[in-house]
């Protein structure tokens, strides 16, 4: 199902096909991909792993009836995926709870990474937010990780410091963006 399509991608949900699931495996048992999503922690190392993964995402989603999510970014006429976008509440200080703070964010695979993938794919899944209503939305950037924090300027957002409110009080590099007036 398409969520959301650009000019170059659809954002879509990731399937338990054998494709999607062999880039879900490809993408998220790499050390230099998820050596920036929680310290490594998550890291898929069997690829029977990826089944259980899109289950977690649709059960952990489902709830918010396609207002937030983990999408596919499905590069338009190619059939490659590029990586993930999510948009979803940011977990608190506990590492669980929702929070009213919106989070963006991305996960791409290192041979789409240069391309501009997760800037088109994040606007996207922000202008869709926004028009929701939502005032403002965060990214929040493990330290050291420069490409997502170019991505955050390219997306226009504003630093605003290291902040530990979220993911269990896990120091992170933060970025805000307001609704557009």
């Amino acid at each position: 199902m398409s969520v959301e399509t650009t000019e170059r991608l659809v954002l879509r949900e990731w399937t338990d096909t054998p494709g999607d699931l062999a880039r879900i495996y490809d993408i998220y048992s790499r050390d230099e991909v998820m050596r920036w999503l929680g310290g490594g922690a998550g890291r898929l190392t069997d690829p029977d792993q990826a089944a259980e993964r899109v289950v977690a995402w649709r059960d952990r989603y489902a709830p918010y009836a396609g207002r937030y999510g983990l999408w596919a970014i499905e590069v338009a006429g190619t059939g490659v995926v590029a990586g993930s976008v999510l948009l979803k509440p940011l977990p608190g200080a506990d590492g669980s709870t929702p929070t009213e703070d919106i989070e963006v964010g991305w996960h791409l695979h290192p041979d789409s990474w240069g391309h501009g993938y997760a800037t088109e794919a994040a606007r996207a899944v922000l202008a869709r937010e926004f028009a929701t209503g939502s005032r403002q939305v965060y990214a929040v950037v493990t330290p050291g990780n420069e490409r997502s924090m170019a991505v955050c300027r390219r997306l226009g957002m504003t630093h605003i410091g290291r902040r530990t409110d979220w993911y269990g009080g896990t120091e992170v590099e933060t970025f805000l963006l307001p609704a557009p007036a």
